[in-house]
């Protein structure tokens, strides 16, 4: 099987700088074209979210050409590859922590406190000022198979052609949430929200295959960071020709509908890469004309015969 890709990566509207980091990497080997994607979204309430962020994006990378490609290469099953996975996504945060712990440590020095007060605080159970962490959400696809793992609010959508996404009707409170988490903040979706009340209207949306881990509004409860050890949510399954997948972080998402995700991301429109990219760009740009202040992300591959 074969893929048509795209990435779009933009800092947004008013951030400072893009905490997001991508990864797309394919190499054809002798089992089969082998293809990693990967999003990983900076925490922007915390410092150096773009540090977080992009060391995962390095780890996954050098999974991908070490790890991954000789388990390919030596017919490992499945169970084997989660497994490496869950070991790196372990020592990442280990070494998140530590260097979460040096950066307080100067910070605390550099103020002219005491060390010997600071490792009395750690020993007595206080919390760490000093904190950072970044989602992650990555696919692998290989031998029309599906490997995803995931942690925190980014998201992967599966978009099928010809009708094979799921249907919601306007009385599904699954659809409605859908549709009410990609309002604008300050009610500027008034054409987005017209009419989904009636009962008889019926729409496609893309399948969301991973699951938000977020509290309220915006706090994360599961990521990569320096808080301890979270085990990635892990699905896999069959792919087919004719499919797109979306991988981005939640700007991306925020002011959009999962019907317009569909419309513009169809994959039996999608013919080329260049044409890919100018998708994901048009939404990019429709996202921050709506208001999005986020970093936004993304990452889209189309499986061809």
């Amino acid at each position: 099987m074969q893929y048509m890709t795209g990435v779009y990566w933009n800092r947004g509207g008013r951030a400072s700088c893009n905490q997001d980091s991508v990864v797309l990497h394919q190499v054809l080997t002798r089992r089969g074209r082998v293809l990693m994607a990967a999003v990983c979204d900076g925490m922007g309430g915390m410092r150096q979210g773009e540090i977080a962020s992009g060391y995962m994006a390095e780890r996954l990378q050098e999974w991908f050409y070490d790890s991954l490609m000789r388990a390919v290469e030596q017919k490992k099953p499945c169970w084997m590859i989660r497994r490496s996975m869950d070991r790196l996504v372990y020592h990442a945060q280990e070494q998140l922590r530590q260097y979460a712990g040096k950066e307080e440590a100067v910070r605390q020095m550099s103020q002219g406190m005491v060390w010997e007060q600071e490792v009395q605080r750690r020993d007595e159970g206080a919390s760490q000022p000093f904190a950072l962490g970044t989602t992650m959400s990555v696919l692998v696809l290989w031998d029309r198979t599906y490997l995803i793992w995931h942690l925190g609010d980014s998201r992967i959508y599966r978009i099928r052609s010809n009708g094979g996404g799921k249907l919601y009707s306007g009385r599904d409170r699954r659809y409605k949430q859908d549709v009410r988490g990609r309002q604008h903040r300050q009610g500027a979706w008034n054409r987005c929200r017209d009419g989904h009340g009636a009962s008889d209207r019926r729409q496609k949306i893309p399948e969301c295959m991973t699951r938000d881990h977020v509290r309220g509004r915006s706090r994360l409860t599961k990521c990569v960071g320096s808080f301890g050890y979270f085990r990635p949510d892990y699905r896999m399954g069959t792919v087919q020709a004719g499919e797109a997948f979306l991988l981005c972080s939640d700007g991306f998402r925020h002011c959009i509908t999962g019907q317009e995700l569909a419309d513009i991301l169809a994959p039996q429109q999608l013919r080329e890469e260049a044409q890919v990219e100018r998708r994901l760009r048009e939404i990019g740009e429709t996202c921050m004309r709506r208001g999005e202040k986020d970093n936004l992300s993304a990452v889209c591959i189309r499986t061809v015969k």
